[in-house]
């Protein structure tokens, strides 16, 4: 067995560094997203007819060829993998994992930067994991590293590795892979995921991720400050869990609607999100990683009404399959919760917008650990690292009973709908009447 799994070792720290290097587009294209942010709107004071122009045609171009010739592409992609977790068919899921389904994603990605879609590359980044493991796993089926391993453990080892490699912080995956995409929770999930996300980390690409700040230092979160600190947890859970509760149903009734007069309520869509660009000054767009950058060192990254209109970009802009999840986009919301603080010190600011930041995606994700470690990973003050423990913990606790599913899992419920012969151009087979991927 020792043996065994010694001559497995090589293998998956090869396919770690091609993990990494697959990964990179999806950080070039999200880097694209920033650039094209900040030139359009930001450094132009806020608004430009060119930046209006590209996020209209951008984002209704997307949504027409996400509800059409390109269905299979639409959403983050997770679905699948969390499906097979849950004793979904292997053969249809298997499918919609293909690199075939992710080569369709890509030009809907490129679109979704394009047009500042509010949403970030986590579940492109796991799906596609998942899908260069499995497409390996079909060419090599005898392979010692993966013969006789379970379907939903592979995928589930491959899509914690796509998200640690694209992010460069193996611990991630493992913790995603343990609270979210996997039934199994020991060695045969910890030992390929790290080192999978480990040697991807090594090559995969640093753009794309202008909120990673590292190396922060502020100091014990002082005690004046827990009292605002458990007011923002509290109304970060609260927002959290409504995000995810007007989510779900806005997600079936633009279905019904796309489906029924598609270029309309493409049009649509992207005249209310280009609206919300305008009135957010350009803040509204992408996952929101230059506000949480700024947020988690101090710095104002917007006001009150930069988390309305990001909240209202990212509920369109999930609701209609755009490609992405929303971890990074609900941090982002979080952040700006110690927006109405501006009194404060700087430093207890990025105290604070770090907690909000942990409570809202806790909220919203149900994976408290996972989301307080993320947040660390992308500030990485170490003393701030309990009370942000904390803070996702007590706001999944508050948000649970408010949030009965999350948005994953109701994905899942509808990806198992029983299958018709004559899947419509959602995507979906049979009647799907909730969101699919």
């Amino acid at each position: 067995m020792r043996s065994k799994a010694l001559a497995a070792l090589p293998v998956w720290l090869g396919l770690g560094l091609l993990l990494g290097v697959l990964e990179r587009p999806y950080q070039w294209l999200s880097q694209l997203g920033f650039e094209l942010q900040q030139r359009l709107w930001l450094k132009s004071g806020g608004f430009s007819w060119a930046g209006a122009a590209l996020v209209f045609v951008g984002a209704a171009l997307l949504i027409w060829l996400a509800w059409g010739p390109l269905a299979t592409g639409r959403g983050g992609g997770l679905t699948p993998a969390l499906a097979l977790q849950q004793g979904a068919a292997e053969a249809a899921m298997e499918e919609r994992l293909s690199l075939r389904t992710q080569l369709r994603r890509l030009p809907l990605m490129v679109l979704t930067h394009l047009a500042g879609m509010s949403v970030g590359v986590e579940s492109p980044s796991a799906s596609l994991g998942a899908a260069v493991l499995l497409a390996l796993r079909r060419r090599w089926p005898q392979c010692s590293a993966w013969a006789g391993m379970p379907l939903p453990l592979f995928t589930a080892i491959g899509a914690g590795a796509g998200l640690g490699a694209a992010f460069r912080s193996p611990l991630l995956g493992v913790t995603y892979g343990i609270e979210e995409l996997s039934r199994e929770k020991g060695l045969p999930l910890v030992l390929p995921t790290l080192l999978l996300a480990g040697s991807g980390a090594l090559v995969a690409s640093r753009l794309g991720q202008p909120a990673r700040l590292a190396g922060l230092e502020f100091g014990v979160l002082p005690g004046h400050l827990w009292g605002w600190a458990l007011m923002i947890t509290v109304v970060g859970a609260l927002l959290g869990a409504l995000f995810v509760r007007l989510l779900i149903p806005l997600a079936a009734w633009f279905g019904r609607r796309l489906r029924a007069q598609r270029l309309l309520t493409a049009v649509v869509v992207a005249v209310l999100l280009t609206l919300l660009a305008l009135l957010s000054g350009g803040l509204s767009l992408n996952d929101g990683s230059l506000t949480l950058a700024a947020e988690l060192q101090g710095e104002p990254g917007g006001t009150a009404a930069t988390l309305l209109w990001r909240y209202l970009a990212a509920l369109l802009s999930i609701a209609v399959g755009t490609p992405g999840g929303l971890m990074h986009a609900s941090m982002s919301l979080g952040s700006l919760l110690v927006a109405p603080l501006r009194s404060l010190p700087p430093e207890a600011q990025a105290q604070l917008a770090a907690i909000g930041a942990a409570a809202l995606f806790a909220a919203a994700n149900r994976t408290p650990l996972f989301c307080a470690l993320f947040v660390f990973t992308l500030q990485g003050d170490p003393q701030l690292l309990v009370p942000l423990l904390l803070a996702s913990a007590i706001s999944a606790a508050v948000a649970e009973p408010l949030r009965p599913i999350t948005w994953n899992e109701a994905q899942v419920q509808a990806a198992r709908v029983p299958a018709s012969s004559d899947p419509g151009p959602s995507g979906c087979h049979g009647d799907c009447r909730e969101p699919c991927d």
